[in-house]
């Protein structure tokens, strides 16, 4: 049986005054894509939202291999990139430069050779010079998706991660998910479409 690098435990989140879930528990293992499904509102973006700590649960537990990881959030942070609904691009930077920064911001030098890697895993490599404020919405988020590819994070978290992709696209993604799986890597995606190989947790029941 493959041991859990993440686990979570009794979680509780409130919004608007009033909880979302409560008691949630699950576990996560390297090499593990979990597709949070559910009706809007059931709490999907409010729970990556709580994994990356950018809102404090009300009650639970997040652990990595044993340890709570609000104990040291930095050390968190490194571990796990973030894909919400909005890009998080700058649009008078290009694409490569986009990635570059958000890997010296990760405390990483920029490597090229991966960003070239991410941008050709999405079939942007043509526009890598161009910025981003130029592209179209599905272009932009194939760039945000390049983004995490590139970030060398354990753990991905996705919000609605196939918003605004086209059929290849979508594959493009797909395959960027198998790859990082066969590394050993945790994915969580929110979402409302199948993804290949997911396990599915559902909020709202």
């Amino acid at each position: 049986m493959t041991t859990a690098l993440l686990e979570v435990s009794g979680l509780a989140c409130r919004r608007g005054g009033r909880r979302v879930f409560d008691g949630l528990s699950f576990t996560v293992a390297g090499g593990e894509l979990l597709a949070l499904t559910g009706r809007n509102g059931s709490g999907k973006t409010t729970l990556l939202r709580a994994l990356a700590l950018l809102v404090p649960p009300v009650a639970g537990m997040i652990r990595w291999q044993g340890q709570d990881v609000r104990a040291d959030r930095e050390n968190w942070c490194t571990r796990l990139a973030w894909l919400g609904h909005l890009d998080g691009l700058k649009g008078d930077l290009t694409a490569a430069e986009n990635i570059a920064i958000a890997q010296r911001l990760r405390g990483q030098p920029a490597d090229l050779d991966l960003i070239d890697s991410a941008l050709s895993a999405f079939d942007l490599s043509a526009l890598k010079d161009r910025a981003v404020r130029t592209l179209s919405a599905g272009q932009r988020r194939r760039v945000a998706l390049a983004r995490i590819a590139a970030s060398r994070a354990s753990l991905w978290l996705l919000d609605e991660p196939l918003n605004a992709l086209d059929g290849p696209a979508q594959k493009a993604l797909h395959e960027v998910l198998a790859r990082h799986r066969a590394a050993g890597g945790l994915a969580i995606a929110a979402t409302h479409a199948p993804l290949d190989g997911a396990r599915t947790f559902e909020l709202g029941i």
